[in-house]
């Protein structure tokens, strides 16, 4: 992969599908519907994928892509690949909450190297580089000529008094429990990627899911994350997280700095 000619592509259309998305989210009520798991979908998630995905095509067309919102791409077999959520965070969408992201990532040989999570309510803009490491962006968010950036790195964790981040829309009481056997000086809720992002850059310390995901959810998160210095493993056995699972499926999981003392 090509990363100085990936790297300015995803910021641009994660920022064109942004600008969209808000004019849908500024306007008039639109409509809700339902996919065949019964999660929402809004005029919007369908729109943002429409640019991210056309451009995907156009600028990587050797690149399988995997996109929340075209069902067939859910039957690939693959291990590098471009990996889009239009929309992440549906549910804060409708509720006009804020906390929803565009994400885009590429994956290779099941590791998500590079990722752009954008979150244009909150005007929001984190990506990794093309050297790998990761940045938050402010500014005027120009789609051709980037803005300030400032490199984001991971808190050193005090496990007697840990920042812990979690789910808004889908918080249970395994969570809960999982978070009570930690030191705990401050607890917050966060919507969609945006708390991959909160761990990369120090506001938080640990994010735990213990829930279902998809792989689009996550993959642009944890990029930044990774980038960042931070680490994200499987729940269960503690093990690595890997990219290009059957149906991109996730099992339960952690997102954390290095020096949170993890519990079973």
């Amino acid at each position: 992969m090509d990363y100085e000619k990936l790297v300015p592509t995803i910021r641009k259309l994660a920022l064109e599908a942004g600008d969209r998305i808000m004019e849908i989210y500024d306007g008039p009520d639109f409509e809700i519907k339902s996919k065949s798991d019964d999660s929402p979908v809004t005029a919007a998630d369908e729109a943002a994928d429409k640019i991210i995905s056309d451009g995907l095509r156009a600028a990587f067309p050797d690149v399988a892509l995997v996109t929340e919102e075209q069902a067939a791409s859910h039957d690939l077999t693959v291990s590098t690949f471009l990996i889009v959520d239009p929309l992440d965070g549906t549910k804060e969408f409708i509720k006009r909450r804020g906390e929803f992201t565009v994400n885009i990532a590429y994956v290779e040989n099941g590791v998500p190297k590079a990722g752009v999570v954008y979150a244009p309510a909150i005007k929001r803009l984190f990506y990794t580089l093309a050297d790998g490491r990761s940045v938050e962006e402010k500014g005027s968010f120009d789609k051709e000529q980037p803005g300030e950036i400032s490199p984001i790195t991971v808190s050193t964790p005090d496990n007697r008094a840990l920042m812990v981040v979690a789910s808004k829309s889908h918080r249970d009481q395994a969570t809960d429990d999982y978070i009570g056997q930690y030191g705990v000086k401050d607890m917050t809720s966060a919507g969609s990627s945006l708390k991959f992002c909160l761990v990369a850059t120090g506001e938080a310390d640990l994010y735990p899911r213990l829930g279902p995901t998809m792989e689009w959810d996550t993959a642009a998160g944890d990029a930044v994350l990774r980038g960042a210095g931070g680490l994200m493993i499987n729940f269960e056995d503690h093990k690595t997280f890997s990219y290009g699972k059957d149906g991109f499926r996730n099992p339960f999981f952690i997102a954390y700095a290095p020096g949170v003392l993890l519990v079973k």
